[in-house]
């Protein structure tokens, strides 16, 4: 079983609504593990948070429909409650033409609903939740629940949750608008003044820079033990064993990887990690802000995204690490850097309110704050053979950014389009020197096992 809380639109709740849950239920200590549909970085943070457990991501445009039904089956096994997140409106996603593992072997269909909370939901065969804000409504209530309900006759939705309810006369008039359709009120959330999560320019705060999220915790777990029917939602939770699928083999022969994770750099999908380790990497933690110097006796290293920007000043004043980091890649050691990693690497960034800070300069161009946000589903192929993948290779991901660079490499590393159509996003990525693979374009390597292969191949050429 488990569900899937999805939401009528972004902006509902549903990360609230799923953070009571999880805090309500760490606080009668069940054990649950969490799932994010798409590419977000910063909402599983919090649901680790929570759980103590990795959340996972469940994305077929970064992996594949497979992957998402072998990852779910995997890590819902290993607790007695799982939770998705779903991701924006429930029916929101992109089009794809795909041969579905719900069908025929030979049956093409064009899915316009490809990657969104309802794809996943029919993938995995679970119920959804649906998270409607009442804030502005009454009785039109019943209008929304009955169109989510009826409009794909493939999605189950086992009940709503009311999210911002004014009064209790407001619920009633609520609980009368939605009583012809015999939906489930599953659980009732009263407008709360002293839980909000702060937000900036790319979301959500991530919790490393929330001093007080632990007392938030605390009240979405009081707000959850009396909230939610619990009686009608605790089976719907309980997850159901399947027989998860084999892991890669581990490898005998360690390499270590100085992972750069901080304030500054902590955008890793947990599935890289996992693959790293079970190709035979140990992972050696470690802060570009905090540090006095890389990592010792490291063959690799990997800098995801982050908020560099934030931190710049701190960045900058940490010289010795800022030419360690620079001495180790022109000397050759192997490095991946995305987006914010991909920043620290340029000679300076330039943040909002146009002051420089200087970066590591292994390249020569910087990166500049702007309010133009660069969001969506990439597909590139490689254009050079470079530290990850062949020439002529396509890999499928992510940007989301609001900075540009001053200068473009001679020979970028891919050609890039939008993922459901032909247009064109232009050329990208730094391959020199060789040992670096520097983009803007995150990509999960759950579908793609030979890219984490091939850097720990050159990691061991280089030891």
């Amino acid at each position: 079983m488990s569900i899937i809380i999805a939401g009528e639109r972004s902006g509902v709740g549903k990360t609230t609504v799923t953070l009571t849950l999880l805090a309500s239920l760490r606080r009668r200590d069940r054990l649950v593990q969490s799932f994010k549909v798409g590419p977000d970085y910063i909402d599983p943070m919090f649901h680790q948070h929570v759980t103590g457990r990795p959340c996972r991501n469940l994305d077929p445009v970064l992996t594949s429909e497979t992957y998402v039904q072998q990852c779910f089956a995997r890590h819902s096994q290993l607790t007695e409650y799982a939770l998705v997140e779903g991701v924006m409106g429930l029916f929101d996603g992109i089009s794809s033409l795909v041969i579905s593992p719900l069908s025929s072997a030979n049956d093409k269909g064009q899915i316009t609903d490809f990657a969104s909370t309802a794809h996943i939901a029919r993938l995995l065969d679970l119920p959804v939740v649906l998270v409607i804000d009442c804030s502005r409504l009454s009785g039109s209530v019943a209008a929304i629940a009955h169109g989510y309900q009826s409009i794909d006759p493939r999605i189950k939705i086992a009940g709503v949750v009311l999210n911002r309810v004014g009064s209790d006369r407001h619920l009633s008039l609520l609980k009368d608008a939605l009583k012809p359709l015999q939906l489930p009120i599953l659980g009732v959330l009263h407008r709360q003044d002293n839980i909000t999560i702060p937000d900036r320019h790319l979301g959500l705060v991530p919790t490393a820079e929330l001093p007080e999220l632990n007392a938030l915790i605390d009240r979405l777990a009081d707000l959850g033990d009396t909230c939610f029917d619990w009686q009608n939602l605790l089976p719907l939770l309980k997850s159901q064993p399947l027989p998860p699928p084999p892991n890669l083999p581990h490898s005998s022969s360690l390499i270590r990887i100085a992972v750069a994770r901080d304030r500054a750099f902590n955008f890793y999908y947990q599935d890289n990690l996992d693959l790293l380790q079970q190709l035979g990497a140990e992972l050696v933690f470690w802060s570009p802000l905090e540090d006095a110097a890389i990592p010792k006796d490291v063959q690799g290293m990997y800098f995801g995204g982050g908020f560099p920007e934030v931190f710049a000043q701190q960045l900058t004043e940490n010289t010795s690490v800022r030419d360690g980091v620079k001495t180790a890649i022109l000397e050759g050691m192997p490095a991946i850097a995305e987006c914010g990693g991909l920043m620290y690497l340029c000679e300076q960034i330039i943040d909002f309110e146009g002051k420089s800070w200087a970066m590591t300069g292994v390249l020569p161009t910087s990166a500049v704050m702007g309010a133009r946000l660069t969001l969506g589903y990439r597909r590139a192929v490689a254009l050079q053979d470079n530290l990850l993948v062949k020439a002529g290779t396509t890999v499928h991901g992510h940007e989301f950014h609001r900075s540009h660079l001053t200068l473009t490499p001679t020979k970028p590393l891919f050609e890039t389009s939008r993922y459901d159509c032909d247009e064109n996003m232009g050329c990208e990525g730094w391959g020199f020197p060789a040992n670096i693979h520097a983009s803007y374009v995150h990509l999960h390597w759950g579908r793609s096992v030979e890219i984490p292969q091939q850097f720990l191949k050159e990691c061991r050429t280089y030891a």
